[in-house]
């Protein structure tokens, strides 16, 4: 009832699953991840204690392939389950098991998994995985691709209804605490895998700064910031120009306001994606 793929990205150390199904929060259920050890999937009469057991064999040091065999080992059911593991050294494994309802399968490759059941057809695994391999860009941009792609190729035959994205990197998560660099989940809509992509790129574009360009901070663009934040009222100093103290304590206080303190910076650069939201708050200042 469920297709995915969980991978890890040598070069970032980032880790993920993708996940989608005709099933309500499967974002609750299948994807587990946690940075430097692996990523999980379990699925069809999903047994959740794969994910953290899992994670805590490869923590311990076993490659994916051996964590996945030894929590199947003990599982009297484990012929109803489905799973995909990676670990963060790049091994991958899948399990179908042989009373899975049809289609139902998995394929493995260079530090991923796909996996599926209750599916359309053998296009789905194949679409995640090739698409998967071909894609470029960052971890959850292959992953969401893959996703897409197996959803276009048919995907859960019964539908669509939740969909989910979880990719984990040290320090990655809210203020560096954790390490849930994104960690979206579409609970029940009729189109859960575009509704996914939809608000990842809200994400994207609202707290992660991979895409934010930084700007150089000459007297023209201070003395706008300047400008709009007194507009604001969070800044009322004299307007130099100049990025000192008083102008970024200023720019922190609206940040916060707006849940943007992510984009703050501290190398003397201003936040383009801070300029574009100030501006769009100050309009009326030139």
């Amino acid at each position: 009832m469920t297709f995915s793929i969980v991978a890890f990205d040598a070069a970032s150390g980032d880790l993920g699953v993708a996940v989608a199904s005709k099933f309500p929060c499967v974002g609750a259920v299948v994807p587990w991840a946690k940075a430097g050890v692996g990523a999980v999937a379990t699925q069809s009469w999903a047994n959740t204690a794969f994910g953290p057991d899992g994670l805590a064999l490869m923590g311990g040091g076993l490659p994916a392939a051996a964590a996945l065999d030894a929590v199947l080992e003990p599982d009297g059911d484990r012929e109803e389950r489905q799973a995909g593991f990676v670990d963060a050294r790049g091994g991958a494994a899948s399990f179908t098991g042989a009373n899975c309802m049809d289609w139902a399968g998995g394929r493995t490759g260079d530090a991923f998994a796909t996996q599926g059941n209750i599916l359309a057809g053998t296009d789905v695994v194949s679409a995640l995985a090739e698409t998967f391999e071909q894609s470029r860009g960052d971890l959850c941009d292959r992953l969401l691709a893959a996703l897409l792609a197996g959803d276009a190729a048919g995907g859960d035959r019964r539908g669509r209804q939740s969909a989910a994205l979880l990719v984990v990197r040290e320090g990655g998560g809210y203020e560096g605490r954790n390490d849930r660099y994104i960690d979206l989940r579409v609970d029940d809509h009729p189109e859960a895998p575009a509704e996914l992509a939809r608000v990842f790129t809200v994400w994207d574009t609202t707290m992660l700064i991979r895409t934010d360009e930084p700007l150089e901070a000459t007297p023209g663009l201070v003395g706008e910031l300047q400008r709009r934040l007194t507009a604001v009222g969070a800044f009322d100093g004299e307007q130099t120009g100049a990025l000192d103290d008083a102008t970024d304590a200023a720019l922190a206080d609206w940040a916060g306001r707006y849940n943007l303190e992510g984009r703050l910076r501290d190398d003397g650069m201003v936040s383009g994606h801070l300029m574009v939201e100030l501006r769009d708050v100050t309009s009326e200042i030139d």
